[in-house]
C-alpha cells in the first residue's frame, strides 16, 4: 500500500477549526457596531472641520481690520445659494423619507427617494461648482471670500460624501434583493448582510440629517446674516 507524502501527512494532523453559532454571533454584532461607530465618527470628523470654519467666520467678522471683512456687502449669488441650499435639503429629507418607507418594507418607495436623493446631490454638487465660477470676489479679497470659497470647497467633498453612500447602500440591496426576499425582505430578513444593511442605511439617514443641518446653519452664516 502506497503511502500519502510527508505533506499531506502533515495538514490532515492539523485540527479542523469549526465557528460555534455563538462566534458568529458575535462577529456579526461586531460589524455593525463597527459600523454603527464609524458613521457616528464620520459626522465627528466633518463637524470638527465646519466648526473651525464657523470659527473663523465669527473671528474674521468680529475683528474686521481695516474693514476687510465684507467690504462693500458683496455677497455670493444669492440666487445659485438659494437652490443648492433647496436642493440639498430636499434630498435629505428624501433619504429620512426612504428610511422610514423601508422600515415598513416598501423598498420600492425607499429605492426611488434614494435615487432621487442622488440625483439632488449630483446636481447640488454642480451647483456649487458652477457658483464657484460665477463669484464676483477673489478668494483672498476679503475675510468673507476666504471663508466663502473654504466652505464651498468643503460643501462639495460634505455632499459627495453623502450621495456616494446612499448609492452604494441602494446598488447593495439591488444585487442581494433575490437572497434575502427569501427570508422576508431587506426589512425583515436575519441574514447577516440585511442585517448589515439596515444598520449601514442608518447611519447614511443620520449623516444626511447632518448635511441638511450644516447647509442650513451656511446659508443663514453666508447669505441671511
Amino acid at each position: 500500500m502506497a503511502q500519502q507524502p510527508v505533506e499531506n501527512q502533515r495538514f490532515e494532523s492539523f485540527p479542523q477549526l469549526h465557528e460555534t453559532p455563538e462566534e458568529i454571533a458575535f462577529e456579526l454584532r461586531a460589524q455593525e457596531g463597527a459600523l454603527w461607530t464609524g458613521s457616528r465618527l464620520l459626522i465627528g470628523i466633518f463637524a470638527f472641520g465646519f466648526a473651525a470654519l464657523a470659527f473663523a467666520y465669527f473671528y474674521l467678522r468680529s475683528a474686521n481690520n481695516e474693514g476687510l471683512w465684507r467690504p462693500g456687502g458683496i455677497t455670493a449669488p444669492t440666487d445659485i445659494g438659494a437652490a443648492i441650499f433647496a436642493v440639498t435639503v430636499a434630498s435629505a429629507l428624501l433619504v429620512q423619507f426612504g428610511e422610514r418607507r423601508f422600515r415598513i418594507n416598501e423598498t420600492l418607495d425607499w429605492q426611488v427617494a434614494g435615487w432621487t436623493a442622488v440625483a439632488g446631490g449630483l446636481l447640488a454638487v454642480g451647483l456649487q461648482i458652477w457658483q464657484l465660477t460665477q463669484l464676483p470676489f477673489f478668494p483672498a479679497s476679503s475675510g468673507y471670500a476666504s471663508c466663502f470659497i473654504a466652505w464651498g470647497a468643503m460643501n462639495i467633498l460634505l455632499i459627495l460624501s453623502g450621495t456616494y453612500w446612499i448609492e452604494t447602500i441602494l446598488a447593495r440591496e439591488l444585487r442581494l434583493r433575490r437572497a434575502m426576499a427569501q427570508d422576508g425582505g431587506a426589512p425583515n430578513s436575519t441574514l447577516p448582510v440585511a442585517r448589515l444593511l439596515r444598520v449601514n442605511l442608518n447611519g447614511c439617514t443620520y449623516f444626511w440629517g447632518f448635511i441638511a443641518l450644516l447647509a442650513t446653519i451656511f446659508w443663514l452664516l453666508f447669505y441671511v446674516i
